[in-house]
């Protein structure tokens, strides 16, 4: 219920008892518990179309979103159908940065403005808690000279420049200055080509920034350790535990794995040595030297790497724009691929018959 003074009664709405039906969430709001609130005479609808992944969607990629229509048809059965109002709430927001960036004036300026505007009305006390000088939804940290010039290297703005320098200094931690700029040659490439053949577009330079990052980065034994080891992750126990607590890591070696071995085995946090030294070692990653890379899933991990590169320069010599929106799907298809061990091979696999299925 919305109103400008305190309720003395039940906030519940009853059977057939709401005027305006707001959904922030498409399948919430197609919920039949949901619909009963509303009637046909009565119910203003105004819902957001914007697909928000549940739980499951997020977990297995055989869990796929309803096809909208449906849902919509359900909200109009039971509400005022002529007069509803229906809208991708998300995709308005970030055609309006995309908007920014292509206006071109103070673009990083104008970008953070916007999306501090958004935080005030959903989290006011956000922005308040905000440092001096920080943008709300800035990283932590500002950028090293090193990670900066990778980024400035691209000569990106707006919403893929955001994009880089999220994921360069991640990047960097993860293996070295040599392993991001491969990232981001790779993704200027890229949107040199977009702009040529789409000027004004930015998606297909930000789908591959998203995606190459993530098959760049993926957890292995190295990764695991280092973010273990994460300085954010000591503080959030400090500030959940004050007096202290006893913590342990529940780890499943690859090596146990090989011998038959079921179940994670906990540490304790003497554990952090071998943390430790496993980052110190990280740069032995996909060498001949790497102890753990010989194993099948981090060979595929490794080839994924390349076989999406080599997908995205075959679409690239063909862009135009009758080619443009197959090569969009084509560099968000390793959003598929997902979880660990079989789970990951099986969303390999319908990766690649994604591709196939591309005609690529």
């Amino acid at each position: 219920m919305i109103s400008d003074a305190p309720w003395e009664v039940s906030g519940k709405i009853s059977g057939g008892g709401a005027d305006c039906y707001v959904g922030f969430d498409l399948l919430v709001a197609g919920a039949a518990p949901n619909l009963a609130r509303a009637r046909p005479e009565k119910t203003l609808a105004v819902v957001s179309t914007s697909q928000v992944p549940t739980g499951a969607m997020v977990a297995s990629a055989d869990v796929e979103f309803p096809e909208a229509g449906g849902l919509v048809d359900a909200i109009n059965r039971v509400t005022r159908k002529d007069e509803n109002v229906f809208l991708d709430a998300a995709g308005l927001a970030e055609a309006l940065e995309r908007a920014i960036a292509l206006n071109g004036a103070a673009v990083s300026m104008n970008t953070q403005a916007f999306r501090v505007g958004r935080l005030l009305v959903a989290d006011p006390e956000a922005v308040k808690a905000a440092r001096p000088g920080q943008g709300a939804g800035e990283a932590d940290a500002p950028l090293t000279p090193e990670a900066r010039a990778l980024v400035d290297f691209v000569g990106a703005e707006g919403e893929l420049r955001r994009l880089l320098a999220v994921r360069v200094p991640e990047l960097i931690a993860y293996q070295d200055a040599g392993y991001a700029r491969e990232y981001v040659e790779f993704v200027k490439r890229v949107a040199a080509a977009e702009r040529g053949a789409m000027p004004g577009e930015t998606r297909l330079g930000e789908a591959v920034a998203r995606y190459l990052f993530k098959l760049m980065a993926y957890k292995d034994e190295y990764e695991v350790a280092r973010l273990h080891l994460k300085p954010d992750v000591t503080r959030a126990l400090a500030a959940d535990f004050p007096e202290g607590a006893t913590i342990q890591y529940h780890l499943h070696p690859p090596f146990l794995r090989t011998l038959g071995w079921k179940r994670k085995i906990p540490f304790g946090r003497w554990f952090d040595g071998v943390f430790r030294l496993l980052v110190g070692l990280r740069r032995l990653r996909g060498t001949a030297l790497d102890p753990f890379g010989y194993a099948g899933m981090r060979r595929l991990e490794r080839a994924l790497i390349g076989e999406y590169r080599g997908l995205i320069e075959k679409a690239l010599a063909t862009l135009s724009r009758d080619t443009y929106e197959r090569a969009v799907k084509l560099a968000a298809l390793p959003d598929l691929i997902r979880g660990y061990e079989e789970v990951k091979l099986r969303t390999v696999e319908r990766f690649r018959s994604e591709v196939r299925a591309l005609g690529l």
